[in-house]
């Protein structure tokens, strides 16, 4: 099409406008985005985007509810400042059905987080996400997460589902810990709250309850699962010593999470071959008698 001169002075200087809003920066969180924004977010994010995933429960007596959420955002957050991403709203649809007696939880039905999560993912593909980076902020999801991942290859799909399982912290110059046992509210999830949301701590509760081990399932041996043991062992919900939790350990730990999620993000950004396998899979599985043997 053939546009005239009178007409296109007025379409450079909206482009121009355009260029000079995306230099100041984009917002990173999905809902803070316009229309035409979100489009050129996901332009510049290369179609990646980050699914912080967290839960709503009991966190000891001095931490909030929304711990895992509140975590796992902050890391994400501080992550997509260095490698650029579209981050989605707060999602904490997963696996909680151990802490369903304790006040505040909220435990939706195995099919319900299934679902949602697939057609929340189904979305933001639809929305231009080729790459969704799932980032798990919680225990209880880490065997959630790799069965939603594996589910994935049930039917053909345009997009691929990466997770980004819970943090490996331990690494070099880490403040010590104090505590030799630390599971849930204690020591180290006390510390990144210090870090990420100081004021939701009430540190002088911590040892209003028990975080420790009550054995009440000692007589069977390790190989043995079943889903009660967590009931079992820390009926409070609360399993270690949040009084130990210091700013420094959190801030360590909140900058090599976020580190590790940008890493991840940057190495997702140049992975062609995920999408490529997973179509010649789908490909694959519609003859597998014809497949090589």
């Amino acid at each position: 099409m053939k546009i005239s001169r009178s007409l296109a002075l007025p379409l450079v200087v909206v482009f121009c406008v355009r260029m000079s809003y995306s230099q100041a920066g984009l917002s990173a969180k999905w809902e803070e985005l316009t229309g035409p924004d979100f489009i050129q977010a996901i332009h510049q994010s290369q179609g990646v985007c980050v699914l912080p995933f967290g839960i709503i429960e009991k966190h000891g007596p001095h931490l909030p509810l929304g711990t895992d959420l509140l975590d796992v955002r902050y890391a994400v957050m501080n992550a997509v400042k260095q490698e650029y991403a579209v981050v989605f709203p707060e999602y904490y649809f997963g696996q909680i059905f151990e802490a369903r007696q304790q006040p505040g939880t909220v435990a939706y039905s195995l099919s319900t987080q299934l679902t949602l999560l697939q057609e929340t993912t189904s979305e933001m593909a639809r929305n231009g996400c080729k790459k969704i980076v799932i980032v798990n902020g919680h225990g209880g999801n880490e065997s959630l997460l790799p069965l939603f991942a594996q589910s994935q290859l049930a039917s053909p799909r345009d997009y691929v589902v990466y997770v980004f399982r819970l943090p490996h912290l331990d690494v070099p110059g880490r403040p010590a810990l104090k505590s030799s046992m630390d599971m849930h509210a204690g020591e180290v999830e006390t510390s990144h709250m210090l870090a990420a949301r100081p004021d939701l701590v009430h540190q002088d509760r911590a040892t209003e309850e028990s975080g420790e081990d009550q054995h009440r399932l000692s007589a069977l041996p390790d190989s043995v699962y079943t889903g009660i043991w967590w009931y079992a062992r820390f009926p409070n919900h609360y399993a270690g010593h949040g009084e130990a939790a210091t700013k420094e350990l959190g801030e360590f730990d909140q900058k090599t999470w976020s580190r590790e999620i940008a890493e991840a993000i940057k190495a997702i950004k140049a992975d062609d071959e995920s999408l490529k396998l997973q179509n010649q899979f789908f490909e694959d599985a519609k003859h597998p008698l014809d497949t090589k043997q």
